[in-house]
């Protein structure tokens, strides 16, 4: 692995791009002489961030080596696994030939893959996913002898969609056509001439999400939000249309999945339920029958080739429970054997069922950092592929999380994980620094902490996880008590409930508090600043959203749409007014505690000139901030040298505010 220097002996002049932020000299303040950083990444441009100090450097590396392996599918030609995971700087394929084997990369790249999917074809032709520089606009390539051949336009985004039965057709969503519709296209990625466009759509959460049984038609979804959706087939020769579930109708449906004998299994709210439930599609009456009557919304599943079973996974407070459905009778039996932690999201499907039967899926959690596994259907025996790196850490002696529920200003009931670190090794009352998710429809659940657990090991510093109003998982109710304009700051008031909670626990210290958030939660992050700098120490906003309204006009063109449920309408004169009012931009005097403000150059989610704006607004009121800017990267870093960088930063950061008279 290409290892970065250490040598610290001097920060860089650096210059900001965009909004007119102004480059400042560090080496007035570090005292150090004019020689380059040569830790920063060439890509990265700062502001007001000091040298990093070498044995900073030293003490976190190791838990900045952690990597982990995503399953991907499996090859049923010699019945191993499709993974990805990062041996070099970036994420690539990898093959898996056997529980424990060897895993061996067959993608290569300065670019990480975002996705990849083989074919049920004789072939096992394997189609890559991924973009450039963090822009989103993702491109499908065929993978040929550890090389990439591009098979789209080089220009638009593109979605990975779902093969035909014989894996000779591949259905994916484009915004080719005028950069904000994802219209349905098909091709067979051998012969890239084969690309046609199949249906032009209105919106840009559109995606393909399988075959009828037939083979005539694709099985496309219009995600309108996340309480919203419409299943559509496409007639491949046509390009006909007909909607399966009502358009009128605020339901959400997700992953349909047509059976060998043409049964349409799918997930939904229909009938009023508040959790999500696993059942069939009537594709005549558009009637929604639940196979599942779970107390938690059923989050992935999986079905047999052959009929005989599903497997599906339950997102219970966070944790994901796995379960085996035996078809036809319906009787269920749980997956006991399995570590307690969370099957993640994933572009393709996170559950996959080889033709013999092994049930594949990755998961992670407090001790295991994200691994492949398999269960055996018929006596759940669990089997673990892989087993990552942790830098030479144990893992087992990392922290587990501790469900924590409050009520609310309003009543309402909140959640969160907390991590205490060891009080043996860091007696008396501890820091604590919250960590806010994204989304806003995102759920902090108990997974692999990675690099901050450095925090909790080295630092003594707890850790919180909220799951503010309008966290998913928790029931449609719950997701919705946050949208619009005018129940905005509702989820930021849940922060500060969780705030005078922690002030009464006598193993905390009330006196240093900070927060950290990121996209969403980078929002949060700001508005914590505005409405709680009585409280924190000092505020870490990653990509984040400092007003709605610039957020909203500078989006991408293909998201726009999709946020407006969610947050308002800024073209609208009443709701623009009400954005304008609750964005923290707009209340810079009530900020009294330094922020550090980290932004993705090519970020087409929230640009980067949210968190310039802010910057540049702080600097001319003489208010602290620290600024980052990985230009290469897109709405998160996800180069190993900038992730690097970033965390080795933050940790001076907190450092300086949040741990700077007291240990």
């Amino acid at each position: 692995m290409k290892s970065r220097s250490l040598s610290r002996l001097a920060s860089t002049a650096s210059t900001v791009s965009g909004a007119g932020v102004m480059a400042l000299s560090l080496l007035a303040l570090s005292g150090a002489p004019a020689l380059a950083d040569a830790a920063k990444p060439a890509a990265i441009i700062t502001q007001d961030v000091p040298a990093i100090p070498d044995d900073l450097v030293k003490a976190t590396q190791p838990y900045l080596e952690a990597r982990r392996a995503d399953f991907l599918g499996w090859n049923t030609s010699d019945r191993s696994m499709l993974v990805k995971t990062r041996f070099g700087t970036t994420n690539q394929l990898h093959v898996v030939r056997a529980p424990g084997a060897t895993r061996t990369q067959i993608s290569f790249g300065a670019e990480p893959v975002l996705m990849g999917s083989i074919a049920p074809s004789s072939d096992h032709l394997t189609i890559v996913m991924r973009d450039n520089g963090g822009d989103e606009f993702y491109q499908l390539y065929r993978l040929e002898d550890g090389r990439l051949e591009r098979i789209t336009d080089g220009k638009s985004r593109n979605w990975i969609g779902a093969w035909n039965a014989k894996g000779t057709l591949l259905g994916y969503t484009s915004s080719r056509r005028n950069g904000a519709d994802m219209d349905i296209y098909a091709v067979d990625p051998r012969n890239p001439k084969t690309d046609r466009l199949v249906a032009k759509v209105s919106g840009g959460g559109w995606t393909v999400a399988g075959f009828t049984a037939d083979g005539k038609s694709l099985i496309a979804v219009n995600r309108l939000s996340i309480n919203k959706s419409i299943v559509y087939t496409v007639d491949l020769a046509s390009g006909a249309m007909k909607a399966l579930t009502d358009p009128k109708a605020d339901t959400s449906w997700v992953d349909p999945n047509v059976a060998a004998d043409g049964t349409i299994w799918i997930v939904s709210d229909a009938g009023g339920s508040d959790f999500m439930q696993l059942g069939t599609l009537d594709p005549r009456t558009g009637t929604f029958t639940p196979r599942t009557k779970e107390a938690w919304s059923v989050s992935d599943y999986a079905l047999a080739p052959d009929g005989s079973f599903l497997a599906y996974a339950t997102n219970e407070a966070g944790v994901s429970v796995l379960h085996v459905m035996d078809l036809p009778s319906g009787t269920v039996r749980k997956v006991s054997a399995l570590p307690q932690g969370v099957i993640p999201w994933a572009i393709g499907p996170a559950i996959q069922i080889a033709p013999w039967g092994e049930i594949g899926f990755s998961l992670s959690s407090a001790s295991v950092p994200g691994d492949a596994f398999s269960v055996d259907p018929k006596t759940l025996k669990v089997t673990r592929w892989t087993l990552s790196e942790t830098g030479g850490l144990d893992a087992a002696r990392n922290a587990q999380a501790q469900l924590v529920t409050i009520k609310s200003f309003d009543g309402e009931n909140v959640t969160g994980f907390l991590y205490r670190p060891d009080p043996a090794k860091f007696p008396g009352k501890r820091p604590l620094l919250f960590d806010v998710h994204g989304g806003p429809e995102g759920q902090s659940r108990p997974d692999f902490l990675g690099s901050e657990n450095y925090y909790l090991n080295e630092l003594g510093i707890a850790l919180f996880f909220p799951n503010v109003r309008g966290s998913d998982g928790f029931g449609k109710r719950f997701v919705n008590l946050d949208n619009g304009p005018w129940k905005r700051e509702d989820s930021v008031k849940d922060l500060g409930a969780f705030l005078d909670h922690f002030a009464a626990d006598p193993t905390l210290d009330a006196s240093r508090f900070s927060l950290y958030g990121m996209s969403y939660g980078g929002y949060m992050c700001y508005a914590a600043a505005v409405h709680f700098s009585d409280k924190l120490r000092s505020a870490s906003c990653y990509v984040g959203i400092t007003n709605f309204v610039t957020f909203l006009e500078n989006t991408q063109s293909y998201r726009r749409d999709l946020r407006r449920p969610e947050y308002g309408n800024e073209s609208i004169p009443e709701q623009r007014k009400k954005l304008e009012e609750i964005s923290p931009l707009n209340h810079l005097d009530k900020i009294k505690i330094p922020l550090f403000v980290a932004v993705g150059g090519n970020d087409p989610r929230v640009p980067p000139s949210e968190g310039e704006q802010i910057t540049k607004a702080m600097h001319a009121n003489g208010q602290p901030a620290w600024f980052l800017n990985a230009t290469n990267e897109g709405h998160g870093f996800h180069k190993k040298e900038n992730e690097e960088y970033y965390f080795e930063a933050s940790v001076a950061f907190w450092k300086q505010t949040l741990l700077a008279d007291g240990k």
